[in-house]
Order: structure tokens, then C-alpha cells, then sequence
């Protein structure tokens, strides 16, 4: 579980719901037809704008993006290196018996392992990173999307609560409750925006960006491993993806 995403959610929510308390009554903040044209436009437009199954991929990452540890740099550094050992110690055919969840990481050792040109190799693995990032880029987009129709959607039923209100001036008990959606649809609308769209598709965007450091030290691990399978070079090859501050030593990931 991510702990930074946990306690933002919480705070920010905590924090608007104790400053409605404080300023008067919740219920006053509840408007079901307000709900239904923020969310029912947001979500109509966002299915418009993209395939069905991209919607749905991307809210299945954004789960798992706020659920799932990340496996850090060092931890990468820490398995090329031990790649390299195996490799150096029982050749590169040693690297077909690696056990690994990661598929890139997989794909990385087969190449190797069945002796692959150095350009084929660095050919195939950037291929992966390439379309990693696109696919990425589709899910990330979505929830920017959705962070830009929530407000107009928002804005959308102020206006008609607004022609509501105009509608019902000869009736002064009518113009409360029009002017309750008018107002509530900008708030839901903005709400919607900045508390959820927008922050998970940044959320998604740093763990894109996290995923892809560790790919690349994948990419250049196996490059390395190609050239010159010497731990102690590729350790200083892949070290420069971790701020000096974070690195761990080479001993360290020997040991580990």
C-alpha cells in the first residue's frame, strides 16, 4: 500500500467534509441531480472519448498504482548485478533458468541467453520500453480528460439551475432548491477535479516515470552484461540512475 497516497486521500477528504461541519450542515452539500450531471456527463464523455476497455484498464491501474509496492532502483540494480554473476560464472546460457515475475526482465534473458546481436537486443527491449510508455500515456490521459469535463460538467448544471431558478421567479419557494443545483453541480464538478481525477493521473504519470528508471536499468544491465559481464562495471553503469545519496554499495547487493 502506497502510504503517501493513503494519507493525502484521507486528509484531503477529511479536511472538506470537518470544514463543511464547521461551517454549517452536510446536507446542505447533497444534490442527487447535481451528482448525476457531474458524474453521469463525466463518465458518458470519458467513454466517448475513449474505447471501453481502455476506461477500464486505466481504472484498474489506478488501483493498483495506490495499492502496489514499488520495487525500487536499488533493488534492480541489486538483481542485474546478481545477473551478471551467474552469467559470468555459469555463461550466458545460465541466464535461460532465471526466475522472474518480470516479463521485461524475461524477455532481457532470453535474448541473452540465446545469443542475440547486441542491436537485436537493444532493438527489442527499446521497442518495450517505447510501447510501455504509450500504453501508459493512454491510461494517464483519461483521468486528465475526466479532470477537464468534471468542471465543464460542473458548470454545466449551474447553468441549469440557473435557467430553473429564472424559470420559477413567481414562485420565491421554488428558487432555493434551483439555486442549490446551480451551485452544488460547479462544487461536485471541482471536487471531482482536483481531489481524485487530476491527482491520480499525476500518480499515475510518477509511477510511469518510476517503472520506466527501472526498465532502463534493466535495458542497460543486459547491455552491459552483453559487453563485459563484470559486476563491479555493471554496477557503475547502473548506478547513475540512483541519487548518489540513495545508492547502495556493490557489496551490499552482493550480500543481498
Amino acid at each position: 500500500m502506497d502510504l503517501g497516497s493513503v494519507v493525502g486521500s484521507i486528509s484531503g477528504i477529511f479536511l472538506i467534509i470537518a470544514a463543511i461541519f464547521i461551517a454549517g450542515d452536510i446536507h446542505n452539500f447533497w444534490n442527487i441531480p447535481g451528482l448525476m450531471i457531474v458524474l453521469g456527463g463525466t463518465v458518458s464523455t470519458t467513454l466517448l472519448t475513449f474505447q471501453f476497455k481502455d476506461v477500464v484498464t486505466a481504472f484498474r491501474a489506478a488501483y493498483f498504482a495506490f495499492t502496489m509496492d514499488k520495487k525500487g532502483p536499488n533493488s534492480m540494480v541489486a538483481t542485474m548485478i546478481k545477473l551478471s554473476e551467474i552469467s559470468r560464472r555459469q555463461g550466458i546460457l545460465g541466464l535461460s533458468s532465471v526466475k522472474t515475475k518480470s516479463r521485461f526482465l524475461k524477455k532481457a534473458c532470453a535474448l541473452i541467453a540465446d545469443g542475440s546481436e547486441e542491436e537485436t537486443i537493444r532493438s527489442a527491449l527499446r521497442t518495450e520500453i517505447e510501447s510501455l510508455k504509450m500504453r501508459h500515456f493512454i491510461v494517464q490521459d483519461i483521468f486528465r480528460k475526466m479532470g477537464m469535463y468534471s468542471p465543464a460538467f460542473g458548470m454545466l448544471g449551474t447553468l441549469i439551475g440557473l435557467i430553473q431558478m429564472l424559470s420559477k421567479l413567481q414562485d420565491p419557494s421554488q428558487i432555493g432548491s434551483s439555486m442549490a443545483i446551480a451551485i452544488l453541480t460547479t462544487f461536485y464538478g471541482s471536487l471531482l477535479s482536483t481531489l481524485f481525477c487530476l491527482p491520480i493521473a499525476g500518480k499515475l504519470k510518477a509511477r510511469t516515470v518510476h517503472e520506466v528508471i527501472n526498465l532502463e536499468i534493466v535495458f542497460e544491465g543486459a547491455i552491459g552484461i552483453l559487453e563485459n559481464n563484470n559486476p563491479i562495471i555493471v554496477y557503475e553503469r547502473l548506478s547513475s540512475f540512483i541519487p548518489a545519496a540513495k545508492r547502495r554499495s556493490l557489496s551490499s547487493m552482493r550480500t543481498r
